[in-house]
């Protein structure tokens, strides 16, 4: 007697099941690129004594990191949609979930560019609006990954004594980002709102706090990680992860400090002097782990390190510390500062071109695979 069977369904063609599975595996670790690419376009744009041509190149720069934060905003649905199931298994991946800290990072670096960099495209009022709106989903975002991911990573996620990494950092580096990038909208609220501006600059102040408290914490983690189990040659670059925060609270800092006769008068004597006591040692201990990280990499790179997306690293960071050179400069006058800040903007542009290159050759072989 036979049996009636339903046909089997036709196998999707290899082009299909490749890109399925490129979105199955599309990670929240893609806003780095937006991130990078961001950064290197506004720290140009902040360029102390920069030539005409730069701020050129850097408004394309900015207008490719919207196009790139559109696309990857799409992709993140797309898997969000098609692949709960494994977006859910990121979440509860203590490898994975950090990086959800790059999503408001990437909200936050392409608003900062488009005040910079927007209003001779958009026009001034549709970049300061574009701002404004990034930077509030940015910061609502930045206050909730900085609470959540470490919350799974007390009570869900399995870490061994020697899993530290400075991956970790990410979501405690985003409120951070936050502070920075707030002061710079204080000018651009109504003159006669003097609670708003100065609302604003303490919630950027108490951002900078929580921010720098909790990477005083993870720190000494990391730390004692890396002299115990060194990293796999494909994460030795997030070693340059860790001048994120020490970058971005000396630009906090001095954001802070040139906002605030603006929005809180009577400080901006301390501010501004707290901008340098502050960022002169801070900005010491970054340029001390550059070094340290780059001798660290060469050694991975003579071990037969290549091309990783953690190679994305190389350029948010290090733009950070590009900032915070700028922000120095600025409120001393030193011009030694100034030629460090443009020395690591030199750093920051190599690093953007060796992710980006990197990024693109690996997609076009993904495609000609396909």
């Amino acid at each position: 007697m036979s049996t009636l069977t339903a046909p089997a369904a036709p196998a999707p063609p290899r082009s299909t099941r490749v890109r399925g599975g490129a979105l199955r595996e599309f990670g929240p670790n893609w806003y780095a690129a937006v991130m990078g690419t961001s950064i290197t376009a506004s720290a140009g744009a902040g360029l102390p004594g920069r030539p005409g041509w730069l701020h050129a190149a850097c408004t394309g720069l900015w207008a490719l990191s919207v196009v790139v934060l559109l696309a990857v905003l799409a992709a993140r649905a797309g898997h969000w949609l098609r692949h709960a199931d494994r977006a859910r298994e990121h979440l509860a991946d203590p490898a994975v979930a950090p990086f959800y800290g790059c999503l408001p990072m990437a909200l936050l670096a392409v608003g900062t560019g488009t005040l910079l960099l927007g209003p001779g495209v958009l026009g001034a009022h549709t970049a300061v609006a574009v701002d404004a709106v990034l930077w509030t989903v940015g910061a609502a975002a930045a206050l909730l990954v900085a609470i959540a991911v470490p919350y799974l990573m007390v009570t869900r996620h399995r870490i061994g004594p020697d899993d530290a990494s400075p991956v970790w950092l990410l979501p405690l580096v985003a409120p951070m980002v936050a502070a920075a990038s707030g002061p710079a909208l204080v000018a651009h609220l109504p003159a006669g709102a003097h609670q708003a501006r100065a609302t604003l600059l303490l919630a950027c102040s108490g951002m900078f706090g929580a921010s720098l408290l909790c990477v005083l914490v993870v720190l000494p983690l990391v730390w004692g990680r890396l002299v115990r189990h060194p990293l796999p040659l494909a994460l030795t670059p997030t070693l340059l992860l860790v001048l994120g925060p020490l970058g971005q609270s000396t630009t906090a800092a001095g954001n802070l400090a040139d906002a605030a006769s603006g929005g809180l008068p009577v400080y901006a004597g301390a501010l501004r002097a707290f901008s340098v006591l502050y960022g002169v040692p801070v900005m010491g201990f970054a340029l001390l782990w550059l070094v340290l990280s780059a001798a660290l990499l060469l050694r991975a790179a003579r071990a037969g390190m290549g091309f990783a997306m953690t190679w994305w690293a190389f350029t948010f960071p290090v733009g950070t510390i590009v900032t915070g050179a700028s922000a120095l400069a600025r409120h001393t006058g030193v011009h030694p500062v100034t030629w460090l800040a443009a020395a690591l903007y030199v750093l920051l542009a190599a690093g953007f071109l060796g992710a980006a290159g990197g990024t693109v050759r690996q997609l076009a072989g993904a495609r000609r695979a396909a």
